[in-house]
């Protein structure tokens, strides 16, 4: 026998899950507690154990760790755990030893959040956003990638940028610098902003409109593909000393792009970089995001919900990508995540019971109220809360009408919130663990995981130490690091974007030599 799942008497099996070894059941007794602190009974679905080097292998699953230059990300209230470390956040010291820790764990990447406004929602100031450090103090996440990329050789950095308030030249300039210093490891994961704080901060009343905001970014997108992929051409640089010719003036064109949003007549800065374009994540699962993660992403970050609610965004997605002309596997998929794991289901359990004392409930309200555009604190508890009109994540108001109904209160998303977060965590054994996660790509078409951290550095160096040889054993994570590119790696085609991309048509070029 294997393991199986099970769910907390009471609670929903689609909004609890716990994993159990058939190791861990005596008989018909089964010492278990749902993140509820339910007592646990067991669902109708078994998982069996796969016989090692048994075909059909798993597919390989890609992994990120999910962080934030910030003290709270995620799981709010964390931090106050006498072994976290995050506190550290301001140092380098803290996030090189957190680069050289994912990779001897071999993690493909990181992937660091940012937000360019404050949690002031909830209440109608942000006060509780301080007081909690949830997601403030915040420091520029890209700045931290030469210094992590320095400290290694193989980790992958996917860095969030809001394109409404980047001028696209000279963050063009910016992410081919970051290529250039990382030899081709890094990404850009593209966000267009869900806080009228950010909007009022950067001159603007309150932000556009969810959708406009989407039309922007497809502007956004052609003008820096433009500088990135066709200024300079692939052997413009010479470097020849002997003749004193750095660049040929000849193969170095000018764009010239006259948009509604932008005008820009100008030469990229900056000569090809390994992979021209960086690796484009983007997380929006509404139905404008779908279209515009079909059109331009290579990675797509999607937050946990049901088995066939993540499978139909994928399937979705896969599909518009194909109508687009583009193929269904140039996108991967990564899935949020987080793991409390030991090396028995009863250690995994007794960690999820230390960290649960330690969660901010009022911290955890001031992020939903934000990424659901709806100020929680004018609700009682019992009273149902009406998000119809949120111009924040329109995803996540749709997932959370998914998962608790339309008419849904606090007091059920604090049920959902057990460490701090609306994302159910996983909790088990490392092996029971591992085959919930390959059964997740398996039955969704998920690729991999952004792993978000919950006490740190621990959470990382316990999934690498027994996460990770589970997986391995089962045949679904890789032993070693491969050479090259973040977009080689992922996708095993070479350092630049295919022809099928938007980015490569040579009809979307405007322009002409700089001589």
């Amino acid at each position: 026998m294997g393991g199986f799942l099970v769910h907390g008497a009471g609670c929903a099996p689609g909004v609890c899950r716990l994993l159990v070894h058939a190791s861990d059941v005596h008989g018909s007794c089964m010492q278990a507690w749902c993140q509820h602190g339910r007592p646990a009974i067991r669902d109708n679905v078994d998982i069996p154990t796969r016989p090692l080097a048994t075909p059909p292998m798993p597919r390989e699953i890609l992994l990120n760790a999910f962080d934030m230059h910030c003290v709270g990300h995620i799981q709010q209230g964390l931090w106050t755990h006498p072994r976290d470390q995050s506190t550290r956040y301001n140092t380098l010291a803290y996030w090189t030893e957190m680069a050289r820790t994912l990779e001897a764990a071999l993690f493909d990447g990181i992937f660091l959040a940012d937000v360019v406004g404050v949690y002031d929602v909830y209440g109608g100031n942000a006060d509780a956003a301080l007081r909690g450090g949830v997601q403030v103090p915040v420091n520029d996440p890209m700045l931290l990638i030469p210094a992590m990329a320095a400290a290694t050789q193989h980790l992958g950095f996917g860095v969030t940028a809001n394109l409404v308030y980047e001028a696209p030249y000279l963050f063009a300039r910016r992410m081919s610098t970051l290529d250039h210093l990382t030899g081709g490891r890094v990404g850009w994961n593209i966000v267009t902003g869900y806080l009228d704080s950010a909007a009022r901060a950067n001159g603007l009343s309150q932000q556009m409109a969810h959708d406009d905001r989407y039309d922007l970014a497809d502007e956004y997108m052609q003008l820096v593909y433009q500088l990135w992929q066709h200024s300079w051409a692939d052997d413009a640089v010479r470097a020849d000393k002997a003749s004193g010719v750095y660049a040929d003036p000849a193969k170095v064109r000018l764009v010239h792009h006259h948009g509604k949003q932008y005008t820009v007549d100008a030469m990229h800065l900056c000569e090809p970089s390994p992979q021209r374009t960086p690796v484009l994540y983007q997380a929006g699962s509404s139905p404008r995001g779908r279209r515009f993660a079909a059109q331009h992403a290579e990675c797509v970050f999607l937050n946990g919900q049901s088995v066939a609610g993540v499978k139909a965004i994928v399937d979705d997605i896969r599909a518009l990508a194909v109508a687009a002309g583009r193929q269904a596997d140039d996108i991967k998929f990564f899935l949020g995540a987080t793991v409390v794991t030991g090396a028995t289901a009863a250690e995994a359990q007794d960690l999820f019971a230390e960290y649960r004392q330690h969660v901010s409930s009022e911290a955890a309200l001031v992020h939903a109220a934000a990424s659901l555009g709806v100020d929680l604190a004018r609700f009682d508890l019992d009273e149902p809360v009406d998000a119809s009109a949120s111009n924040a994540i329109t995803s996540n108001v749709a997932a959370i009408n998914r998962s608790q109904g339309p008419q849904w209160t606090k007091r059920k998303l604090l049920e959902q919130m057990v460490l701090g977060s609306r994302q159910p965590p996983i909790v088990g054994a490392a092996g029971a663990v591992a085959e919930e996660l390959i059964r997740w790509t398996e039955t969704t078409g998920v690729d991999g995981f952004n792993l978000s951290r919950t006490v740190a550095p621990e959470c990382f160096v316990d999934f690498g130490r027994l996460v990770v040889p589970e997986l391995q054993s089962r045949g679904a994570f890789k032993t070693a690091h491969r050479p090259g590119t973040l977009r080689d790696k992922l996708f095993g085609r070479g350092d630049r974007l295919p022809a099928a991309h938007p980015a490569s048509h040579p009809a979307m070029v405007d322009a002409q030599p700089a001589g």
